[in-house]
């Protein structure tokens, strides 16, 4: 019987897995070049560049079974932070066209942010980064819209500079009003290539707004307003709108298409679960971690992920809002509310939740 030669190397590697077990075939590629591990996608840091005293992009060249993505996904990325490993999401920034088989992310460090932060501060060429394949409904239509409006702030200028990226790598950009926040002038993310987009396509045309007079202890003195957007953008309510930011902008832009009556014809795009007021009163526990024997105490603010990692867990987590169920872990008894409505559930009788959405409502006992 005559094999083919992919069947023939399937069956080579089933024999170097029983010759070499536990290990197999894929640990010792993982030691020869860790961009040929096939059980978990690596990426390799190229190099890295300081878009602002606290904003860096890194170009990462993906291994072995990376798929291209489109302008506008993200990717989870994972690190290594004193011995346990954490998990968060970034867009790419880097349009789908490049054709080097590298993509960048552009990453903020932000306030309390372990892995921001580590990103930003500690990472160097020739690094090794976990990453997941593209995901994400945040794109550009496979048919380029001939009018478009966005909307961005800060960081979340990253999946629109994939996008813009993408455009104008495919000729000129079309009809695209663009208004962006930072906080002030010399903290625009992509200034300079913004600036010379806006030179080089006569259609693209931007408005950047700076929220912060003066030094950063400033008040703030601008917010997104529809009449800012209708004094920069007169046919705003014929275009389809992007956008993506902090969650205060996010809910402003989302409450005056609303009003409007277009509420179909916004893209939102966020990082982070949208969180209901918890009330004054709400307590928190004692949470015990059944399979670890750990306990701590926990306030009604703290969703119980970051509750595990602070007390020293390392559980399996994805997105941190809600939307994967990589964090899914049975709470054996107690009650949690979900942050994100406030709706309190009993788990006395075991039930899955997911912990970065959840918080401690009393005393709570996890399977962890």
């Amino acid at each position: 019987m005559k094999l083919s030669i992919s069947s023939a190397a399937q069956v080579a590697e089933e024999w170097f897995n029983l010759l070499f077990t536990p290990l197999k075939a894929s640990h010792y590629l993982e030691l020869v070049n860790p961009l040929w591990n096939y059980r978990q996608l690596q990426a390799r840091v190229e190099s890295v560049w300081d878009e602002t005293p606290d904003c860096r992009t890194m170009t990462l060249r993906p291994g072995k079974g990376w798929r291209r993505h489109r302008a506008g996904q993200h990717i989870r990325v994972g690190v290594e932070i004193a011995g346990m490993r954490h998990t968060r999401t970034y867009s790419i920034s880097s349009p789908p066209e490049r054709n080097d088989g590298c993509i960048t992310i552009t990453v903020k460090a932000t306030p309390g942010g372990r892995v921001s932060h580590h990103l930003v501060r500690n990472v160097t060429p020739g690094s090794y980064l976990p990453i997941g394949l593209p995901q994400g409904d945040f794109v550009m239509p496979e048919a380029v819209p001939a009018r478009a409006l966005y909307i961005t702030a800060g960081s979340g200028i990253t999946p629109i500079m994939s996008m813009l990226r993408s455009m104008s790598a495919n000729g000129a950009l079309p009809d695209v009003y663009h208004m962006h926040f930072s906080p002030h002038a010399f903290n625009v993310i992509y200034g300079r290539e913004l600036r010379q987009l806006a030179t080089d396509h006569p259609r693209y045309k931007q408005k950047l707004i700076f929220t912060q007079a003066g030094d950063s202890s400033a008040a703030i003195v601008n917010h997104f307003t529809p009449a800012m957007t209708a004094e920069f953008c007169a046919d705003w309510r014929d275009r389809d709108v992007w956008v993506c930011g902090p969650q205060a902008l996010v809910d402003a832009v989302t409450v005056a298409w609303n009003e409007a009556g277009l509420a179909s014809h916004i893209h939102v795009e966020q990082f982070h679960a949208a969180l209901v007021a918890a009330n004054t009163d709400v307590k928190g526990g004692r949470i015990r971690f059944k399979q670890s024997g750990r306990e701590v105490e926990a306030t009604g603010q703290t969703d119980l992920l970051r509750v595990a990692e602070d007390a020293g867990l390392n559980p399996a987590h994805g997105c941190r809002m809600g939307i994967c169920h990589g964090c899914n872990a049975k709470v054996l008894s107690g009650q949690v509310r979900d942050v994100r409505t406030g709706k309190v559930t009993d788990c006395e009788s075991g039930e899955l939740v997911q912990i970065c959405v959840f918080a401690p409502s009393g005393d709570v006992e996890i399977d962890l």
